[in-house]
């Protein structure tokens, strides 16, 4: 095979940047760019000319081509026709693999084949060409490119590439639902977990995932303004992701710069809500888009009714019915009412739930279904009640026969029964698939929740204020009363001291108002000289992130962050244990807002809640409700809104008469009724435990195992081993830098720029513990852009492909090895083109087949990939339950590992290497043959194992379709038929996928 650059339409071409494309064809060309199709995938990418990463392929006499109904035929001769090649040839049969020398039938002999009726599937084979042309490189290049194919297949083939290579904790519930979402075809659920338990890590574990597996390539993140730096920030700190700000200014830039949409300018983008509705223009912009993911936090705030939308609701309902994944995080699931929480689950999956009657309907029905899918999920006998619950929702189904076989079956029949009915209520009935809800009371591990109050002398000036909603700012009634409340309000005075008291401890501080917080921090740092930030929604967003870093700064940060309303929503403050309460707000949820800044997973010491109470103050009137009435202090109450909607109206008549005689009384009663109501709430709720939602949020046997692969892969050496001999061969410095952690310099002869890695050098660690602590570091996984970057450097070049060493005949473990002989150590990839509509690399992820021959072509070892010898048994396992626990070592029948050859390999001169090639060309050229042909036998098989999980996964979307159909007539034939020719387009591509020679080694026996 020759090359030339010059590129005429009609010619094809290879990218050896992404030589998994296939074989391209020239589109057209000009002075300045190439355009090129591939048709294998159905991309078509323009370059610029002089850059171009393309290598025009003109094949040789004797080379295998195939064309394009896959038919294998060698070349004979070549002509040129206008620039473009017609090739001569005849057909190969299968002898000619063997090494026999047979060349194949003549039936076909002087066939022409035009170039442009070569297969676009084909890729090429360079490495033979390299080595019989003496272009052989140092062996550790080839080492490196073994342990670049070992690593890659361990990462595609882990069930958790993506989710663990972020800066955060292994927690088992975020694992879990991260897992099950980011795993599925399209992601379309609601993140509804309680405020504390980190729905927005869960988020960016799986957009993390969805991206790393190329299962997404653009994602559209909108958050209220006021959480736009915060999700900037965390993307980049935690999982290393770049998303582009759009915002009014951005926006107006980009249009000024020529680009008609800017949304279309990045991958990733992150706007507010407010700046999508700013303009029909940037809606209609951000609709023509083509996302692959949306991810929409405080969700709750898009408002529906039956006969109303709010333009929001519309806009996301616009956005949600054109893009695939979907992701909704709230953490109020249902408090706004049942038709806020079904307008939330109609933007993810209308085919489940058409109208709200019929929701409405199915919840009013599902109380009997809800008691007898707890007595399921336990395995525990059902009365007849709870069978007669059972089967009647499984009336219309089949499925009423696997109740049959749990109740009186065989215990191995029984369990399988169990686990399929499981599965079908998931899909049928409650909230399903849809929504995840993990509750405190089901995840451990929080702090204590500790109330400090403080009671302190009477206002005066107050006690004639009868409006006790007004009373709910005395600031406000103190000013309206000619006063300078700063210094009239004893809990100004309060706050001074508890701020000298508490040492360098932080403080945060919440009240309602914005001027509160403005003029609180401002006296505070005039009058006592005490460092305080304010944050309100009067700044702006860049004002609040920096109040919030200074804040946040523990060397030489601000001691006081005094927060309005805005500061409960969204922001995270665990790193701080003093919350003060400066007013306490009238609704509980945002009681549990606020407290939730700092009871979050990691908080590490017990919360002080402190709550400074004038004597006869509405402020004790509240705090006497939510701690003897709710207990809202101790822990987060699941009944307080309930009880809050219902007692409402006499809790505003007690308070609006709190001046007037009787009032402790009358309220003593209501605080005593809440106290019953929230008790029997609480009761109802735990006896109307959805269980379902509860199993499909956390399981937690999943969940620990799920831990625990992870802990196992934090620990694993692999890595580290992987990334010191890219250092090695980059010329890298590498020296400790303190414990646990090394710094990296570029040496004066790297030969790339490697990303993040400048002259003043970068500090990493492989070790999770230390990344969560020390912030400075690099969190190096398999998913970091620097090691992403030396995988894809090491396997889209041609630099370690060919290698020859020499290698005592007696230290290896070969029968008939003899001084003088040859062995052939060669590296295939099987890998399908990553059709992103398809997902293809979902089913046959990148795949390393390692082959040993000796020169009579026999196999000395042969090894595929870890896990991949269970990859049949992976394909018949239910889509949504991969392996969790995949191999990590070598297959055992491996006779001669890459290691073994290792340990006694001895370099080769360049020049006795090239004449031992020279000498064993023909023995070498039986021997590639017969590797190439039991490599092949190999990845036929994991081919079929990947059409089968493919078959598996999609013909359960079908059937769930077909099933939800009986119910739904919304649900059309076109949805059905588009996952069958999903299926259809699967089985050519994957069919389709070539075996391409990677790299080879040839072992001189001495």
């Amino acid at each position: 095979m020759r090359q030339a650059q010059i590129f005429l339409p009609g010619q094809r071409c290879i990218s050896h940047a992404e030589p998994e494309l296939g074989l391209g064809t020239v589109l057209r060309g000009d002075d300045r760019t190439v355009t090129v199709v591939f048709l294998a995938t159905g991309d078509t990418r323009t370059y610029a000319r002089e850059s171009a990463p393309l290598m025009r392929v003109i094949f040789d006499p004797g080379d295998i081509v195939q064309d394009q109904h896959g038919q294998r035929l060698r070349v004979r001769a070549v002509r040129q026709n206008a620039g473009l090649c017609d090739y001569v040839v005849d057909t190969v049969d299968d002898a000619a693999n063997t090494g026999d020398g047979n060349t194949g039938s003549q039936a076909d002999a002087g066939r022409v084949l035009p170039e442009a009726e070569l297969a676009p599937h084909l890729q090429l084979n360079r490495p033979p060409q390299r080595l019989f042309s003496g272009q052989v490189d140092a062996d550790k290049w080839f080492r490196l490119r073994h342990a670049t194919h070992v690593l890659r297949n361990r990462m595609w083939r882990s069930p958790l590439y993506g989710l663990t290579g972020g800066r955060t904790s292994l927690i088992d519930h975020q694992l879990y639902i991260a897992h099950e979402v980011a795993n599925r075809y399209a992601p379309r659920v609601l993140l509804a977990d309680e405020v504390g338990l980190g729905k927005t890590i869960e988020a960016g574990m799986i957009v993390h995932q969805q991206l790393v597996t190329e299962r997404a390539r653009r994602v559209l993140i909108v958050v209220p303004e006021a959480l736009l730096h915060q999700w900037l920030v965390e993307m980049l700190r935690r999982f290393n992701l770049h998303f582009s700000l759009l915002d009014p200014a951005r926006w107006r830039e980009t249009h000024e710069t020529g680009v008609s949409n800017p949304f279309l300018a990045e991958q990733l983008v992150l706007c507010s809500l407010d700046f999508l509705l700013a303009e029909d223009a940037i809606l209609r912009a951000a609709l023509d888009a083509e996302w692959d993911l949306l991810v929409v936090d405080e969700a709750h705030h898009l408002e529906w009714s039956p006969g109303q939308s709010s333009p929001a609701y519309m806009a996301i309902e616009q956005l949600a019915q054109q893009i695939r994944g979907v992701l909704l995080l709230t953490a109020t699931p249902e408090q706004l009412g049942k038709a806020s929480h079904f307008a939330r689950l109609r933007l993810l999956d209308p085919d489940r739930y058409p109208d709200l009657d019929h929701f409405l309907a199915e919840e009013a029905g599902y109380a009997p279904v809800a008691r007898a899918v707890g007595h399921l999920i336990d395995d525990q006998p059902l009365d007849a009640a709870d069978y007669d619950a059972l089967r009647a929702a499984l009336a219309e189904t089949d499925n009423h026969i696997l109740l049959q076989q749990w109740r009186d079956g065989e215990a191995a029949q029984r369990e399988q029964a169990r686990a399929q009915l499981i599965e079908h209520l998931l899909d049928r009935h409650g909230t399903g698939r849809v929504l995840f809800r993990n509750t405190r009371a089901t995840v451990r591990g929080f702090a204590r929740r500790k109330l400090a109050p403080a009671f302190l002398p009477a206002c005066a000036p107050l006690q004639a204020v009868d409006d006790f909603h007004v009373l709910l700012h005395p600031e406000r009634a103190l000013a309206e009363q000619g006063l300078n409340w700063l210094e009239a309000d004893p809990r100004v005075a309060w706050l001074q001291q508890l701020s000298h008291d508490t040492g360098e401890e932080k403080l945060l501080v919440i009240c309602a108002l914005a001027d509160t917080a403005r003029q609180l921090s401002r006296f505070l740092q005039q009058r006592s000289g005490i460092r305080a930030a304010a944050f309100h929604e009067n700044l702006s967003i860049i004002e609040r992130d920096r109040a919030a870093a200074w804040f946040a700064d523990p060397d030489n940060g601000c001691k006081l962050l005094i927060c309005s309303e805005i500061g409960s929503e969204g922001r995270n403050f665990q790193f701080a244990r003093h919350l003060v309460l400066f007013d306490l707000p009238f609704n509980p949820d945002l009681l549990e807002q606020r407290i939730g800044r700092l009871d979050r997973i990691g908080q590490q010491s017990d919360i002080l809640l402190h709550v400074p109470c004038p004597a006869g103050s509405l402020q004790q009137d509240l705090l006497d409700w939510y701690h003897q009435a709710l207990n809202a202090f101790a822990q987060p109450c699941p009944a307080a809104h309930a009880v809050f909607e219902r007692m409402r109206p006499q809790l505003e008549q007690t308070l609006a008469k709190r001046h007037r005689e009787g009032h402790a009384r009358r309220w003593r009663q209501c605080i005593a009724a809440g106290r019953e109501l929230a008790g029997q709430l609480n009761r109802a709720l735990q006896q109307g435990r959805d269980r379902l939602l509860e199993y499909n949020s956390c399981r937690p046997q999943q969940a620990e195992q799920l831990r625990r692969q992870a802990q196992r892969a934090d620990a694993d050496s692999l890595l580290p081993a992987f990334m010191e001999q890219v250092f090695d061969c980059h010329d890298i410095d590498s020296e400790p830098h303190s414990a646990g952690c090394l710094v990296l310099h570029p040496g004066d002869h790297m030969p790339v720029a490697f990303p993040g890695l400048s002259e003043d050098g970068m500090t990493i660690t492989y070790q999770r513990a230390t990344a969560l602590a020390f912030e400075d570091a690099q969190f190096l996984t398999p998913e970091h852009p620097l090691c992403r970057f030396a995988i894809d450097r090491v396997l889209t070049g041609e630099q370690g492909n060919t290698s020859v060493i020499a290698a005592p005949h007696d230290s290896l473990p070969v029968k008939n090895a003899a001084a003088g002989k040859v062995l052939l150590e060669t590296l295939f990839s099987l890998e399908a083109p990553p059709v992103e509509a398809l997902q293809s690399r979902r089913y046959l992820p990148p795949e390393m087949i390692r082959i040993v021959c000796d020169e009579s072509g026999q196999m000395v070892s042969s090894a595929l990939s870890p896990a991949s010898a269970q990859a049949p048994d992976a394909a018949n396992k239910p889509a949504n339950k991969p392996d969790l626990d995949p191999p990590l070592d070598p297959p055992a029948d491996e006779a001669l590992a890459h290691t073994a050859i290792n340990a006694v390999a001895r370099p080769l001169d360049q020049t006795i290497a090239h004449k031992i090639i020279q000498a064993k060309r023909k023995a070498l050229t039986r021997m590639l043959a017969r590797a190439e042909h039991l490599a092949e036998a190999q990845a036929a098989d994991r081919r079929q194992a990947a059409l089968a999980q493919a078959d598996h996964r999609l013909n359960d979307e079908i059937e769930r379709l077909r099933a939800l159909a009986g119910i739904n007539p919304a649900i059309r034939e076109e949805e059905i038929r588009f996952f069958s020719q999903q299926r259809e387009s699967l089985h050519r591509v994957l069919a389709a996928t070539q075996l391409r020679l990677d790299a080879l080694r040839v072992i001189f026996l001495l």
